[in-house]
């Protein structure tokens, strides 16, 4: 891995892979929903859209995608919420093609009118289609229970009011003021040579405009109690997550909680699947996941369950959460925990893709990188004192909150069993 930084700011990443014949160009911007204004809520999200209908050179969006469809390429787009990326992934053949096609869509769209106003019904369609997904939306109702009427509590997607408002006018200041290059990490992973990426990305890159961000506003975290929110929806199952606030990715026991979830909820040999799913029947699907941004973290587990057992469950899985906090893990599943966390790292990332996104997002967030082998070494340095210091200081009583989607209205059922 090799970082260089161009003189307008702008910071590249080349990352040489053996035995490959792939190669993935990746171009991430620092900004996201947490960076927006109510009233165009979804900004970050509806332009990520718009890249793909034009360039200068590449007038339509048919043109857009075929020319990487001709080259079988696999491409697309992400926003959350610290970032948002465009990426194109080829046969490293045709790297040349991919470096051109990520920078054009980067740096020359065109954001014609009359695809604008497509797109926003494209938009709203998504919004519905998660919405009628009761397991994803259910994530929204958890985040939105956090953090309420603020940034980080808005759905990326912005809701379908906030994208009406969204006009040509507003997606080009919000494009001017965040996409600089001070603000844009470029990776290229695979089957590459450092020499030529540099003059390449370098030449095409170099004459990118800086200036000064937008910054986004502060988190504001205020709890007191255990919190629920439902929505109500006639559905065949009740869909929760329960869970707390956590660490950010600055925090000493980032990983630490990646372990908690991995011994909570993150195998098929976990805790929580073993008895929600083994012993208890109450489950199909169940999973503990720890996620940790710059000035936010939870650790949320996920679950399906017949709607007549959704107390059931609510109050098995806080058992088990009580159970972690108190008694200390033993060394052999804190092993275990471990080693599964570092395997599936591991196996994530084999391919270019994967790898371009992890040294790319730490550069951008954190503004260093990391060897796989580096986080390995703070992995293997948690013992059983600091999972127990992890889970008393995230799985305290007042810090609990559950998120559900089903056929319920009473909260206060629920609420009792989070004490």
């Amino acid at each position: 891995m090799d970082k260089k930084t161009l003189s307008n700011g702008l910071r590249l990443i080349t990352v040489p892979l053996k035995n490959t014949k792939v190669a993935t160009v990746l171009v991430l911007v620092k900004t996201g929903s947490k960076y927006e204004e109510k009233s165009v809520s979804g900004i970050s999200h509806f332009l990520e859209h718009m890249f793909f209908k034009g360039t200068k050179r590449r007038k339509t969006q048919i043109k857009v995608a075929e020319d990487m469809d001709k080259l079988g390429g696999v491409y697309n787009a992400f926003t959350g919420e610290d970032y948002t990326g465009y990426y194109a992934k080829v046969n490293s053949s045709h790297l040349s093609a991919a470096v051109d096609w990520v920078s054009d869509i980067y740096l020359n769209s065109l954001l014609p009118e009359k695809e604008i106003e497509k797109e926003r019904g494209v938009i709203k369609e998504e919004i519905n289609m998660y919405r009628d997904n009761p397991m994803m939306h259910c994530q929204t109702i958890f985040q939105e229970l956090l953090y309420g009427d603020q940034p980080a509590g808005w759905d990326i997607a912005g809701t379908k009011k906030s994208v009406s408002r969204i006009t040509r006018e507003k997606l080009l200041s919000y494009m001017k003021s965040q996409y600089i290059a001070e603000n844009t990490v470029v990776v290229v992973a695979g089957d590459v040579k450092k020499k030529d990426v540099e003059k390449e990305v370098g030449d095409i890159f170099s004459g990118m405009r800086s200036g000064t961000v937008k910054e986004k506003e502060e988190v504001k975290e205020e709890q007191s109690e255990p919190m629920v929110k439902i929505y109500y929806k006639e559905t065949d199952q009740t869909h929760l997550c329960l869970g707390a606030r956590a660490f950010n990715i600055f925090h000493p026991h980032r990983y630490t909680q990646e372990v908690v979830a991995a011994l909570l909820g993150g195998m098929m040999s976990s805790r929580l699947f073993v008895k929600i799913r083994d012993e208890l029947g109450l489950a199909y699907y169940i999973r503990t996941t720890a996620e940790d941004n710059p000035d936010t973290g939870v650790l949320v587990t996920q679950a399906g369950v017949d709607n007549k057992k959704a107390k059931d469950a609510v109050g098995a899985i806080m058992k088990e959460y009580k159970k972690v906090k108190k008694e200390k893990v033993s060394l052999r599943e804190l092993k275990k925990a471990k080693e599964n966390l570092k395997g599936k790292a591991a196996i994530l990332l084999e391919s270019s893709d994967s790898l371009a996104r992890f040294y790319g997002i730490s550069e951008l967030l954190e503004k260093k990188t990391y060897r796989i082998e580096d986080i390995f070494r703070l992995v293997d340095k948690i013992k059983k004192k600091d999972v127990q210091s992890a889970t008393e200081q995230i799985l305290r009583p007042e810090n609990i909150n559950l998120a559900i989607v089903g056929p319920h209205k009473m909260e206060k059922p629920f609420k009792n069993l989070l004490q």
